[in-house]
């Protein structure tokens, strides 16, 4: 699509209190375009776009627009909306996020990070190797990363690393140099219908990368080798445990927050060559994958290995991706995004490895009811290294279709499958009340969801004292 923009229009984003949105209103405004936005309720990406100056209208209007000549749309606004109405009224162009985003980003050297999982902490290990060596590329990123205390940056080079959104098909759209895909799961299913139509959107995504540039793949996801065999383009290297990858993760070994492990790199028609001694303070297989598809794209284009260790090893995180939050009786308790059964598995995974001699308390707050109904089953064998499972009530995301299951059957699923204890809270007082009484120093505690369950957990310490 081809969008034309003069540095006197207003753009307005509808929905701009998204991750994703805010990201790109801030670089937007820092190219120097007139940029203000609504959204129906505060939060902290707001807070960062009113430090930088962009207007915000708490609450959706028609007077919002007023003095608006373009429209960006997030995909989780609907087409009732009262500004769609009245923009559509006035003739006024509509784009939506992933079109803007193609748009903006076209004139850049693109690293685009897409897949099912992990995308958020590749993006941010690249941005982070970048930044280290100086090559202060533009940043938009799906999450918060802590160095940045942002979640985008606009740079003065000609690098922009990306992370996609493959949930509404938008990441076909944005134009590649290189490319990452980390994973295909079952995953957004509301709008693909298919687990063959996401793999083929990925096909689509790959293909795009152009001739010169190349597009990393981990060879350790069963759906990427079947899209390898599928794809017929040459300008793919993977990385992964499998022993066939280009990039190859050897010796690992987890100790407390940190990961170690070496990389053996085989590339066509050069020798092989060992990185060793790399170490991240991530823990799991989940993250070792992420920093290696880090690594891969960063020495490609020449960052040398001294840099790519000394940036992965001061890596500061990224916000909810297994943050901690407080201690309570000598018990850790996190903060996580995982909200898929395959993260789940993951996140417990790594603190199994890593934290042996604790019993894991899982706080899980389900998404959406479309992934609940889609993936109950996943969900109920997905915490079988945990002890201890507290299930909260669904976070709807605005969605009114109905619920396919009977919610306590689905406890007593999880507690059969999982062979985990179940308990109920209903809210974050009953959980600050129940974790007063069960946690000790044997425990560690983890929030995982994609809803309310962040600021619930981050509420627990003023809840806990009383």
């Amino acid at each position: 699509m081809n969008i034309n923009l003069g540095k006197s229009e207003i753009i307005h984003f509808v929905g701009i209190g998204g991750i994703g949105m805010s990201g790109l209103a801030l670089i937007m405004k820092g190219l120097g375009f007139k940029v203000q936005g609504s959204d129906k309720g505060l939060n902290k990406n707001i807070e960062r776009l009113k430090k930088n100056h962009i207007k915000f209208f708490l609450g959706h209007a028609a007077s919002n627009i007023k003095k608006a000549t373009i429209l960006v749309i997030s995909s989780a606004i609907k087409e009732k909306n009262i500004e769609i109405k009245e923009a559509k009224k006035k003739n006024l162009p509509i784009y939506k996020r992933g079109d803007m985003l193609a748009h903006i980003t076209s004139l850049k050297k693109n690293i685009v990070v897409s897949g099912s999982h992990g995308k958020t902490t590749t993006t941010s290990l690249i941005a982070s190797i970048f930044a280290k060596a100086k090559l202060d590329p533009t940043i938009i990123n799906g999450g918060v990363i802590n160095s940045l205390e942002n979640s985008a940056k606009l740079g003065k080079s000609e690098w922009c690393i990306l992370e996609s959104d493959e949930s509404d098909g938008s990441f076909v759209k944005v134009p590649s140099t290189y490319a990452v895909v980390t994973n295909v799961d079952r995953e957004h299913m509301d709008y693909y219908k298919s687990l063959d139509d996401l793999k083929k959107n990925f096909i689509k995504f790959m293909i795009k990368v152009p001739s010169f540039g190349k597009t990393f793949v981990c060879l350790d996801d069963k759906n990427i080798r079947q899209i390898c065999k599928i794809i017929k383009i040459k300008n793919i290297l993977t990385y992964g445990i499998n022993s066939k990858s280009n990039f190859k993760i050897k010796n690992i070994l987890f100790c407390k927050n940190k990961s170690f492990f070496d990389v053996e790199m085989q590339l066509p028609n050069k020798k092989k060559i060992v990185l060793k001694k790399f170490e991240i303070p991530l823990i799991g297989n989940h993250n070792i994958k992420n920093a290696t598809a880090a690594i891969a794209v960063s020495y490609f284009i020449g960052i040398s290995p001294n840099i790519l260790r000394e940036s992965l090893k001061n890596f500061k995180g990224v916000e909810r991706r297994f943050n901690r939050i407080f201690s309570y009786n000598g018990a850790d308790i996190y903060d996580d995004y995982a909200h898929h059964p395959t993260e789940i598995k993951e996140v417990i995974n790594g603190v199994s490895n890593s934290y042996r001699n604790k019993k894991i308390v899982c706080i899980f707050q389900p998404h959406r009811i479309s992934r609940l109904n889609d993936l109950k089953k996943d969900f109920c064998s997905s915490f079988k290294k945990a002890n201890s499972v507290i299930l909260c009530p669904i976070y709807k995301a605005g969605e009114s279709i109905k619920l396919k299951l009977n919610y306590y059957s689905f406890a007593k699923q999880i507690a059969k499958q999982s062979k985990v204890q179940v308990f109920f809270v209903n809210n974050q007082y009953e959980l600050a009340k129940f974790l007063k009484l069960y946690l000790n120093a044997e425990n560690i505690a983890i929030g995982m969801g994609a809803g309310s369950i962040s600021s619930w957990i981050k509420e627990l310490p003023s809840l806990m004292k009383t």
